[in-house]
C-alpha cells in the first residue's frame, strides 16, 4: 500500500501545479529557518543542562577536621 517513486512524482506535480513554484519555495525557506532555529534551541538548552550540571559537581566549600575549643566562661554562660 506504500507510494512509489512514480506516485510521488505525480502527487508532486499536482502540487507545483495548485501551489506554484514561488509559493513553494517561499514554504520551503520558512520550514528551512524553523528547523534551524529549533535545532540552536535544543542545543542551547542542552549547554545550559551541561553549565548547570558542572556548577553542581564542583564542591562548593571544604569541610577542616579539628577539634573544638572552648574557654569556661562561655561554657557557663549557657
Amino acid at each position: 500500500m506504500g507510494f512509489g517513486v512514480s506516485e510521488l512524482l505525480i502527487i508532486l506535480l499536482i502540487v507545483a501545479l495548485l501551489f506554484g513554484t514561488k509559493k513553494l519555495r517561499n514554504m520551503g525557506g520558512d520550514l528551512g529557518s524553523a528547523l534551524k532555529s529549533f535545532r540552536s534551541a535544543v542545543s542551547d538548552k542542552e549547554d545550559k543542562e551541561e553549565l548547570t550540571d558542572s556548577n553542581k559537581s564542583q564542591p562548593q566549600g571544604e569541610v577542616i577536621e579539628g577539634k573544638v575549643e572552648s574557654s569556661n566562661e562561655e561554657s557557663t554562660k549557657s
